[in-house]
């Protein structure tokens, strides 16, 4: 369907924990992508929402542009500054998921950082987002704890905290950060940005096996993920795959079609096809 098409009824988003229990009900984890609102166009990020559900996504991240997005690599960077030249904003990636979620139930988390919400006004962007059809709020650069207020109001207004959490993090704070978490915890995979990688640490499962011993929700790794072959050794450990970087590549060099056909291959790679 075009992405221009005028929205019709509202779909019912599912919530986060049904789409992981799916996927775990059937042995496998959740494809996750990262999608930045307005790149190339806001046209295009919308049709690319909608192949990535058709293409076997479970949650989507819809990334908010800033101008300063100090925990994204040079792919995402570039794609976060292209959105905002064009004339991207907070309340037109809002738009973004309200046409979105007119004809879709895949749940959404929204990805960004401080500075965009403050401008906005915390109260008005958690009302704004949970009406346009949000299900969570993913905010880079709050360390859990650091503002307790903030955090109560985001829950409150009905959206759910996911929390990051950094191989680097002292197991003795995971407490600390999983408290007042929802959804899933996203696990970064390496320390630095965002960014495909051509291999992953071997540290890796073992790290996700000793975090189940603590986190009661569903863990999801991201962060360098860029092949089939990567995403289903992830998956084999974790509950859900984050894919952002390799996602932004592919929509630059083949468009939404390539991209979503790319989001297709790395589904069936998690779920064992096509690999030896």
């Amino acid at each position: 369907m075009p992405a221009s098409t005028p929205p019709t009824s509202p779909a019912a988003p599912r919530t986060l924990a049904d789409a992981f229990a799916v996927r775990r009900a059937h042995g496998q984890a959740a494809l996750i992508p990262y999608i930045c609102a307005g790149f190339p166009t806001a046209d295009a990020s919308l049709a690319l929402m909608e192949a990535a559900a058709e293409a076997g996504a479970d949650i989507l991240e819809l990334g908010i542009p800033f101008s300063d997005p100090l925990a994204d690599g040079p792919t995402i960077q570039r794609a976060t500054f292209e959105a905002l030249g064009a004339g991207m904003t907070v309340r037109g990636a809002l738009e973004i998921l309200r046409r979105f979620r007119s004809r879709h139930d895949t749940p959404v988390v929204l990805f960004t950082y401080l500075n965009p919400v403050h401008h906005f006004g915390l109260a008005d962007f958690v009302r704004e987002a949970k009406d346009a059809g949000a299900q969570a709020l993913l905010l880079t650069d709050l360390p859990a704890g650091a503002d307790t207020a903030l955090e109560a109001v985001v829950r409150d207004g009905g959206l759910e905290l996911i929390r990051l959490l950094a191989p680097t993090t002292a197991r003795a704070r995971v407490p600390e950060v999983m408290d007042g978490a929802g959804g899933f915890l996203y696990y970064i995979s390496r320390t630095g940005v965002t960014g495909a990688r051509t291999a992953l640490r071997e540290e890796l499962a073992r790290e996700v096996e000793a975090l189940r011993e603590e986190v009661a929700l569903p863990i999801a790794v991201g962060f360098g993920i860029s092949t089939p072959e990567q995403a289903r050794l992830v998956a084999g450990s974790a509950d859900g795959v984050v894919v952002g970087s390799a996602l932004v590549d592919r929509l630059e060099k083949e468009g939404v079609e390539g991209a979503g056909a790319f989001l297709a291959e790395l589904r069936r790679g998690m779920d064992g096809e096509g690999l030896s």
